[in-house]
């Protein structure tokens, strides 16, 4: 068990005046039976603004808030400190679905959200060609192991290298990208086999042997769940699955489902953003 607190603050200082403004923050994380929210706020300045939340298509909690007075910057400060208790179990044997069942129409209706590729997370031709492959005459469970390491050796992470447009197949051709790409190719390539995928966002603690009470860069974070007979979890950018330093704020089919922060605004004529993630660890 871990036990986070997490401070993640976004500000935008626009070049002129906005004169209205609606946005959206995906910010706060859930509460699900390996994660529990013990607190947490969302704030906004100015503090005209309007807010509410809500749960969206997917589950992820939403805070959207409009502004209708004119304003030079915004500012969004997200404040959780969540509890963390994940368990990957190996699984057993007769416990991973056969393709057959897979295949079935009834597990394809269930999960029919998470079958089809997305903008984001269609690989392209040439790695549609290379998976089938891989799997060879693998269960499920292995074919996706199978995937996963292959993409170990032909991707490479490299900061800075894409954007939040960029698409599997992009990343895939450059060989490289950042954690929402090797997200989107490893979601893609497991679709392309008939596995449901989905796309997870979040935080990630990037130092367990961080002391108790020490304040740390953390990062927002993207990794993916593959469903075999349960959901299971794979962080393709540190290729193992997500542990206790890994914080689930929000679920989709791809980026687009998931972003932090986004909106819509009258004026502006350009922005400066400034994003800082600060992750204690307090138990």
């Amino acid at each position: 068990m871990t036990r986070l607190k997490i401070l993640h603050r976004t500000v935008y200082r626009y070049n002129k005046r906005v004169t209205l403004s609606y946005n959206e923050a995906r910010m706060t994380p859930l509460t699900e039976p390996q994660q529990v929210v013990l607190e947490s706020q969302v704030r906004v300045a100015p503090t005209q603004a309007a807010v509410s939340s809500y749960k969206d298509y997917w589950g992820s909690r939403v805070t959207a808030f409009d502004m209708q007075i004119p304003h030079e910057y915004l500012e969004v400060v997200s404040s959780t400190t969540v509890e963390v208790h994940r368990v990957e179990r190996v699984p057993l044997e007769g416990e991973v679905v056969s393709w057959e069942r897979l295949r079935s129409p009834e597990v394809e209706d269930q999960f029919s959200d998470w079958l089809p590729q997305s903008r984001l997370s269609a690989p392209g031709s040439e790695v549609l060609g290379i998976v089938p492959g891989l799997a060879g005459d693998m269960d499920p469970n292995q074919a996706a192991h199978a995937v996963f390491d292959w993409m170990r050796g032909e991707m490479r992470y490299m900061p800075g290298s894409t954007g939040v447009t960029t698409d599997a197949e992009q990343a895939w051709n450059q060989r490289q990208g950042v954690c929402q790409d090797l997200a989107h190719l490893a979601i893609g390539s497991l679709r392309s086999l008939g596995i449901p995928a989905r796309y997870i966002s979040g935080y990630l603690h990037p130092r367990s042997g961080a002391e108790i009470g020490e304040v740390v860069a953390g990062q927002s974070h993207a990794w993916l769940e593959w469903w075999d007979g349960e959901w299971r979890s794979w962080d393709p950018t540190n290729h193992k699955p997500a542990g206790d330093f890994h914080v689930t704020v929000a679920r989709g089919r791809d980026y687009r489902d998931v972003p932090p922060l986004k909106g819509i605004l009258s004026g502006g004529g350009g922005s400066h953003l400034e994003v800082t993630v600060e992750i204690t660890r307090v138990a």
